[in-house]
């Protein structure tokens, strides 16, 4: 039986499940973050769920603050059993969770109780996790930290990077929210409390993480520009220039922290080194290492920052 939801998602991680959801049930409303200015011109930008959602021809509300008595009046008469939250990017007002017979269920990329948070999948990847997950469960007023009914494991492989892997989980992510609705109807859900004693978080990335640190070991550094692949994105600088490392690899070549060991860009650090293979000027295109090279100079003996 087609059920009515509200769904709540921002980033591109929540599109398969509003797919799915709108494809087998009735979304009411979409929520997501207010458009936002970016660059020059000011121009405004819709979340990728905002554009998607018009798409499929669903109402959108975008509102600041969800902490208010429009937007608890709207939840409270929308006769709806359950909102789907995915990445929406706001805590959920406690009032909003005490509504009567409304049950908040979150998709969230990660085994819980380990990390909670803002930023899972990129601190899986960043503290060289050998798998994590996605977790079905009831939002409660603390921090992603209300029972599971469902959890499914995903290996990260050595070839995953934030975006491989988010991908991967959103599409695990959709199956689930389905299985769990379900479940739900049919009264065979099980609930499960989280282990507090395990409970580790997933703080967000602050743009100080994204600058290399030569002095860390080479383990860490691709480990690092993995888990922030494409986006922010991992970088050094060089005669005053930002450059991003997109992609790299671990090399046995020594040399001292920072420097251009090899004329094809392989750059000491704490004990080996790292090879790159894809980077990007600021505004500019990602290249690989021979096209980069061939516009921009950097050579063996100079020190990277």
């Amino acid at each position: 039986m087609a059920l009515k939801i509200i769904f709540m998602g921002t980033p591109e991680f929540s599109i398969p499940s509003l797919r799915i959801l709108n494809s087998k049930h009735n979304i009411l409303c979409v929520y997501t973050q207010p458009p936002k200015k970016r660059s020059r011109g000011q121009k405004i930008y819709k979340s990728p769920i905002h554009l998607e959602a018009e798409n499929l021809n669903l109402p959108v509300k975008f509102p600041e603050n969800l902490d208010n008595e429009l937007e608890y009046k709207f939840f409270k008469d929308s006769n709806v059993k359950f909102v789907i939250v995915v990445a929406y990017g706001q805590m959920i007002p406690k009032k909003l969770l005490g509504i009567k017979n409304l049950i908040f269920l979150n998709i969230h990329a990660s085994l819980l109780p380990k990390w909670r948070g803002a930023a899972p999948i990129q601190r899986s990847i960043i503290g060289m996790d050998h798998q994590t997950g996605i977790s079905i469960m009831r939002i409660v007023p603390k921090l992603d930290a209300g029972p599971y009914m469902i959890q499914q494991n995903i290996k990260i492989n050595s070839k995953d990077n934030f975006l491989s892997l988010s991908k991967k989980l959103s599409e695990v992510g959709a199956k689930l929210i389905i299985e769990a609705l379900s479940l739900i109807e049919k009264k065979e859900a099980i609930f499960k409390d989280q282990n507090e004693k395990y409970a580790t978080y997933a703080k967000k990335i602050s743009k100080s993480e994204s600058e290399i640190n030569w002095n860390e070991t080479a383990q860490k550094i691709i480990a690092k520009i993995k888990g922030l692949s494409p986006y922010p994105g991992v970088w050094f600088k060089h005669n005053g220039n930002r450059i991003k490392i997109l992609e790299a690899e671990i090399s046995e070549h020594l040399g001292k922290k920072g420097e251009v060991i090899t004329n094809d860009l392989v750059i000491g650090c704490q004990d080996k080194s790292i090879k790159i293979n894809l980077l990007q000027k600021e505004g500019k295109l990602v290249l690989n290492t021979k096209s980069f090279l061939s516009g921009y100079k950097i050579v063996r003996g100079d020190i990277l920052i």
